[in-house]
């Protein structure tokens, strides 16, 4: 299959192209999730696992779910519900898994370069699954859409610079802005102790990501107050980096609560094009709702407000949450010094989320030869 723009000669690794379908998936957790063993070029060596409901209509949209650290499709799914809400409202998911062989944590390489830059490494592989769920699943090309969770968050943001003309929308939770480190080192210091940095320059990073000129995907954010994995400026780095690419103020926006759940909404003619959602004293992970059936775990957190749903409602792939409208009030935003920075989740196992989640157990330690080695790989410059 033909590369998907902007490859440097020599650096992208070829695999020959197939669209034959891998046998259903025979876990003890009886996944839903079938692998797709062929998908074209794979130059970031990661796997592909799909699901689609019986008898989907040609058309439906597409949704890309991505894991965080130390997690597997498999785990992700069983908990965010992303299956079971595309049975409802009739999509197809596709969910990229990442190896221990390319990173010891399981975490996406979201802040190497051979990695996260357009044609290259493992957003090219991404690249390459959806058109072969398109294909696969005869979806909608104008209805694509990302998300994930923290490194899977960080990812996402890569993937909707480098490739924007792909998606119409994508969802960052915990996560980072794209651009925010290049290297293991800046990935931890962006993660805890992120650099200020302008919406405008912030901006420029998406833009400098590809040649598109707009239209732009719209953008969900999610943090949580408490998370010390992740810190919430980083979310606010998020709302600046894409209201500028938007061409919105920051702080001509409107805010709605539920409870304690801020969401601050930002719109275009009318249409809404980047949201930031905290929840106060949450830690680091993705907020669930286990009234909806979606399931409590390490770094999935059930604090009673489903991402999932609302994600998709936003995107208008779903239906509108069931819950009464929360009441609105609109306010001013005014930027601190303490206020929007940047930051990106790292390379390695999400440290132990806040006490307002149920933290994982710490990480193995960090294997830098492995970082290394797989860097200079992915640039063809070591077999």
């Amino acid at each position: 299959m033909a590369g998907f723009g902007d490859i440097p000669a020599g650096l992208a690794r070829q695999r020959p192209s197939a669209w034959a379908k891998g046998a259903p998936r025979t876990a003890a957790s009886a996944s839903r999730l079938q692998e797709i063993s062929d998908f074209g070029a794979n130059p970031g060596a990661l796997r592909m696992l799909a699901y689609a409901p019986p008898g989907l209509a040609p058309g439906a949209p597409l949704v890309v779910v991505l894991h965080g650290c130390t997690q597997t499709a498999d785990a992700y799914e069983s908990h965010a519900g992303w299956t079971k809400l595309a049975d409802r409202d009739r999509f197809a998911v596709l969910y990229p898994e990442q190896k221990r062989s390319n990173n010891p944590q399981g975490c996406f390489n979201w802040f190497l370069s051979a990695d996260t830059a357009r044609g290259l490494g493992e957003t090219r592989s991404i690249r390459e699954m959806i058109d072969t769920a398109i294909t696969t699943f005869s979806s909608d090309r104008g209805r694509v859409f990302v998300t994930g969770l923290s490194a899977g968050g960080a990812m996402a943001s890569a993937l909707l610079a480098d490739y924007p003309e792909v998606f119409a929308g994508g969802a960052i939770i915990a996560g980072l802005p794209c651009g925010a480190a290049a290297s293991m080192g800046e990935a931890f210091e962006a993660m805890s102790r992120p650099a200020e940095r302008s919406a405008a320059e912030l901006g420029d990073r998406v833009r400098a990501a590809s040649t598109h000129k707009g239209p732009w995907p719209k953008i969900s954010i999610w943090h949580g107050g408490a998370d010390s994995t992740v810190v919430p400026r980083n979310a606010e780095a998020l709302a600046r980096q894409w209201t500028d690419v938007h061409g919105v103020a920051l702080e001509d926006f409107r805010e709605e609560t539920t409870g304690t759940h801020r969401r601050r909404v930002w719109s275009v003619a009318g249409q809404e094009v980047v949201e930031l959602t905290t929840i106060p004293g949450m830690g680091h992970g993705t907020p669930l709702d286990g009234a909806e059936g979606e399931r409590k775990g390490p770094f999935m957190l059930d604090v009673g407000l489903s991402s999932t749903r609302r994600i998709a409602a936003f995107w208008g792939v779903s239906k509108p949450h069931a819950a009464a409208s929360p009441a609105t009030r609109p306010a001013a935003l005014k930027p601190s010094a303490s206020a929007p920075r940047e930051a990106v989740n790292p390379r390695s196992t999400p440290r132990p989320a806040a006490a307002a989640a149920r933290p994982e157990a710490p990480p193995p330690s960090f294997d830098v030869g492995s970082v290394i080695s797989r860097a200079l790989k992915a640039a063809g410059l070591m077999k």
